[in-house]
């Protein structure tokens, strides 16, 4: 044999003794049984309550009102109404609550719980494009300068980012409108110097926050 020819050692099957291969093993079966959870974990889904149409506050929470869809378990579902458990025969929505969203624990209670009522202001003026319920608008009044005079007050503010609750449009005789009554939650004081606007037949502006319109509104 040429001395200078180099034998080439023969391979040998790993043993279960070299570590190497142990650690391959381990981390295999770590990859697989971490790619099964996710997997079960993202097939894992609960009904919840979605609200079947617009909630205004003050309506009735009940099963008529509202449809069951498949969330995703995850960490905030608690904060979720669902469908597996009793609603309380006297709830009612504290806001607005859009069709399709999921019903937040937090946007519903009692009836005592509700700290605002809607208020029926009806204008003349075009409406802001995107006003809906669950919108947010300034109020601005303007009011006569005297009992049945035409002259008006220089307009102020009565409220601010106020909730709409309903939008409802006056059909007229001769066109597709004739006006808009547009339901909107205030507090007790807002609600006193409407109802006084109200009634001295002051002239109602809307006017409607930027980005407050709800996503599909």
């Amino acid at each position: 044999m040429d001395p200078s020819t180099t034998v080439a050692p023969r391979l040998a099957l790993p043993s279960w003794r070299d570590p190497r291969l142990v650690v391959g093993v381990l981390l295999v079966l770590t990859s697989v049984l971490l790619g099964s959870w996710v997997v079960s974990s993202a097939d894992r889904t609960r009904p919840v309550w979605a609200a079947a149409g617009t909630l205004a506050p003050g309506e009735a929470v009940e099963r008529g009102a509202l449809t069951v869809v498949q969330a995703r378990v995850d960490a905030g579902m608690d904060g979720y109404l669902t469908a597996d458990e009793d609603l309380a025969p006297d709830l009612v929505a504290l806001r607005t609550v859009a069709a399709g969203e999921l019903v937040p624990r937090s946007a519903v209670g009692a009836a005592a719980d509700l700290r605002r009522r809607p208020v029926g202001l009806p204008t003349d003026e075009a409406l802001p494009v995107g006003l809906v319920a669950g919108s947010q608008v300034d109020v601005w009044v303007s009011m006569p300068v005297e009992v049945g005079s035409p002259e008006r007050e220089a307009p102020r503010q009565l409220a601010s980012a106020a909730e709409v609750a309903e939008v409802t449009t006056d059909a007229g005789a001769f066109g597709p409108s004739s006006g808009a009554t547009v339901q909107v939650l205030l507090a007790e004081d807002e609600l006193r110097a409407a109802l006084e606007a109200l009634a001295a037949d002051a002239d109602v502006a809307l006017v409607l926050v930027p980005g407050s319109t709800p996503v599909g509104g």
